[in-house]
């Protein structure tokens, strides 16, 4: 799949209930590692809530209206989730280099970051695996394909302005990527 927004981003489906997805960040992995652990800067991204600590628990928030320079109103598939809270487990913690923890309190498996230092710049790899929902890897793989896309820019000095278009796109490239 190519990544109209920035560059190349690779989306895998090693199994049916896992997805991989990689990018290359301009970023150092210090600062990478820190947009993944802290809660500030998380939900610039992604979902803020609590930060993650090596063996803890902590909290993801589902609000994604921060995420869009332009005020745009949630769609009504995804307004049920605005301000729905996960608790999640820190599985690995391994600063600055990987970082797994559950999803969705557990419910959907987890998440796992791979970070490596590719001359200054950030090469994350991201692998969900053990999803169990029926919207499966189309659903999450456009999520984190979204989502990922929004910290690529962030990273770039760059903005979105509005991530739920950019959400609808993912969605569709997703869906070729995945031969849906």
């Amino acid at each position: 799949m190519t990544d109209t927004m920035q560059a190349s981003a690779p989306i895998t489906r090693p199994t049916a209930d896992s997805i991989r997805l990689e990018r290359l960040l301009d970023a150092p992995v210090e600062t990478v590692w820190r947009y993944l652990t802290e809660a500030d800067l998380r939900r610039q991204w992604f979902m803020g809530g609590t930060d993650a600590t090596p063996g803890g628990e902590f909290e993801l928030l589902n609000d994604h209206d921060q995420l869009s320079t332009d005020d745009v109103p949630y769609p009504e598939s995804y307004a049920p989730y605005k301000g729905k809270t996960w608790s999640e487990t820190v599985v690995r913690f391994e600063p600055p280099h990987l970082l797994e923890t559950t999803f969705q309190s557990g419910k959907n498996g987890k998440v796992t970051y791979e970070l490596s230092d590719e001359g200054g710049r950030t090469r994350l790899v991201l692998t969900h695996s053990g999803i169990v929902s029926g919207t499966g890897a189309q659903d999450f793989g456009s999520g984190w394909n979204s989502h990922l896309t929004v910290l690529q820019k962030k990273l770039a000095g760059e903005s979105v302005r509005d991530f739920w278009a950019l959400h609808a796109k993912s969605r569709e490239e997703v869906a070729g990527a995945l031969g849906n």
